[in-house]
């Protein structure tokens, strides 16, 4: 009887080891600043980002130079000029926010761009850590930059270095 007790408790002891699902963390962002291509289309990012900002910052500057001018001359304008004006710096001011939201906003040319330049890298990455994880037979990997929580993290599961050399670059130093 306590044969068959200790056969049965190691029989299911080994078939949980053998069902026991195998999991994995990779560092995205620390992928991500060891390729040249996405630091590359970060700056390509950057660039266009503060030439629109500089768009944006001097449409707002005539907008504010207009409007201080209309102060100084309110005293001596009619109604009618007045409405003008108001009507001028109102439809000015439309467009500049406008094309703020054109640029910036939710769907606009940044977010637009950067989907085009950074999709693909990261489309590269994703297909690195399936290669990994198929390769090292593991059935989750976890983002330790993502909005799962990771209370802690045993540096041995960490697969960043082996998508990087899956994507052909050479690991640095892991960042802490």
């Amino acid at each position: 009887m306590k044969r068959i007790i200790l056969i049965l408790g190691f029989t299911f002891i080994s078939l949980t080891t053998v069902f026991a699902q195998r999991f994995a963390y990779v560092d995205s962002d620390f992928i991500l600043k060891q390729m040249p291509e996405y630091a590359s289309a970060q700056k390509q990012l950057n660039a266009l980002s503060v030439q629109w900002q500089k768009d944006v910052d001097a449409r707002f500057q005539e907008i504010d130079r207009l409007y201080k001018a209309y102060q100084a001359d309110q005293v001596l304008m009619t109604a009618d000029m007045k409405k003008r004006r108001e009507a001028e710096i109102a439809d000015k001011e439309r467009s500049a926010k406008d094309f703020q939201n054109q640029k910036f906003g939710p769907g606009g040319e940044l977010e637009q761009k950067s989907n085009s330049v950074i999709k693909p890298i990261q489309d590269k990455v994703a297909k690195a850590i399936q290669a990994v994880a198929e390769n090292d037979n593991l059935d989750m990997v976890f983002d330790k930059n993502s909005e799962v929580i990771m209370l802690y993290a045993n540096p041995r599961y960490d697969k960043s270095n082996d998508v990087i050399t899956r994507l052909g670059l050479k690991p640095k130093a892991i960042a802490k």
